[in-house]
């Protein structure tokens, strides 16, 4: 085997890779070719985790569920990192069986029946915010609508009152920001989830008194048998909660930054943006292609709880291992010499991990797909044209997901 002493520090001096830099955020991408091209298997000592940059290795590493955990949840902020990983995580932060046995028991509710019956809502919801913006015609994408849309379908989900999303909404921003050189949970994001565990603990008490057709009743009706007692099992107060804290970062935030990601890109690819603005049948191939090229969750963290051999190293039980998912969706080996070219249209339907694999794939992907479908196939139908004032825009700084805060935008309608 190689002896990673020597080369390990030689990987960290000739190539940084800092995920919590400021810069980093900005534009990971030349860091990632580096790192493909000259270290895919990269050790930082100083910051103490590995890194796969390569999709075969990111994609071996989501299927190697046994010896690379999720039990100390999957971002590398301190506070986050450890075995209570899971009270804010839900089942993204186990390994099975508890892990499967959530799966199974949240599935019971978010059902692909319930997520396709929102369709109809979904639409609605997209023409109120947007047909707003469209009277503006100047106005911030994320705060007027690619911020709104996600937050309101989580909440129809959840049965949140409208007058409630907006609260809602700070914390889920409050618990992803980081400020530049602090390198664990600022303040700020720890009373963010304090605030949503108190809000959701008191939705949950009122649900059980007065059930309806929302997420949270059928939650908290669910039920499986269990696999050792053969009795039934059914969701506890805290699991329900986790689950719920977790579908406002993994089923709003990360969409917010799927749509506000894709009208960039497209901003900066005219050419392509040309083609879902002449046919909104086009709209899912951009969204497919906006998952690849520059998706919302850059990265996601896995525990060693066993020795494994990557790229010619051993790599010990107890390290830290990066899975660089926009790393992967750009290797050149499966998407050709054009992997950083923004081209809507390619064919990405047996390669793309930007939703995961595996034992954790992600299980509101449908969802997000289909909020992304029907919200930029309403921006196209409208406009004829959009300029982002670039010098205004704003990123959100945060280790696993990319998007932006601020967006001014001006548009020209049909």
């Amino acid at each position: 085997m190689t002896d990673t002493t020597t080369a390990d520090a030689g990987m960290e001096s000739r190539i940084p890779f800092d995920p919590y830099a400021y810069h980093f955020h900005e534009d990971p991408y030349p860091t990632y070719l580096r790192l493909r091209q000259e270290a895919p298997v990269y050790h930082n000592a100083t910051q103490n985790f590995w890194a796969f940059a390569k999709l075969d290795d990111v994609r071996a590493g989501f299927r190697d569920a046994n010896r690379l955990s999720n039990s100390w949840g999957v971002s590398m902020d301190p506070s986050s990192y450890g075995p209570d990983a899971h009270k804010s995580m839900s089942f993204l932060a186990m390994d099975d069986p508890k892990h499967m046995r959530i799966r199974k028991l949240v599935s019971k509710g978010f059902t692909p029946r319930r997520v396709n019956e929102l369709a109809g809502r979904i639409t609605a919801l997209t023409h109120q915010h947007w047909s707003a913006c469209l009277d503006k015609g100047e106005f911030d994408y994320i705060h007027d609508f690619a911020g709104l849309l996600p937050m309101d379908v989580v909440s129809e989900l959840l049965g949140v009152p409208e007058a409630d999303r907006s609260h809602l909404r700070k914390q889920s921003d409050l618990l992803l920001h980081r400020e530049e050189g602090v390198l664990d949970i600022p303040e700020a994001a720890i009373y963010a989830y304090i605030e949503l565990h108190k809000y959701y603990s008191a939705l949950i008490a009122d649900r059980r008194k007065n059930k309806g057709d929302d997420l949270v009743s059928a939650l908290i009706d669910a039920e499986i048998d269990d696999d050792d007692t053969g009795e039934k099992t059914t969701l506890t107060e805290d699991e329900i909660v986790g689950f719920m804290v977790l579908m406002v970062v993994a089923g709003n935030e990360t969409t917010t930054k799927l749509l506000a990601n894709a009208l960039y890109w497209g901003w900066r690819n005219p050419d392509e943006l040309a083609k879902p603005l002449a046919d909104p049948e086009a709209v899912p191939q951009w969204t497919e292609e906006t998952l690849r090229y520059d998706n919302s969750t850059q990265m996601v963290l896995r525990r060693v709880v066993e020795d494994v051999e990557y790229g010619g190293y051993t790599i010990p039980a107890g390290e830290r291992v990066l899975l660089l998912v926009g790393s992967a969706n750009r290797d050149e080996d499966v998407f050709g010499d054009d992997a950083d070219r923004y081209v809507i249209g390619r064919d990405t339907s047996q390669a793309l991990i930007s939703f995961g694999m595996g034992a954790h794939f992600c299980l509101g992907a449908h969802l997000a797909r289909l909020e992304a479908n029907i919200g930029l196939a309403e921006v196209v139908r409208s406009i004829r044209s959009v300029d982002i004032d670039i010098d205004r825009a704003e990123r959100v700084h945060s280790v696993n997901v990319r998007g932006f805060a601020e967006l001014p935008v001006r548009i020209e309608v049909r």
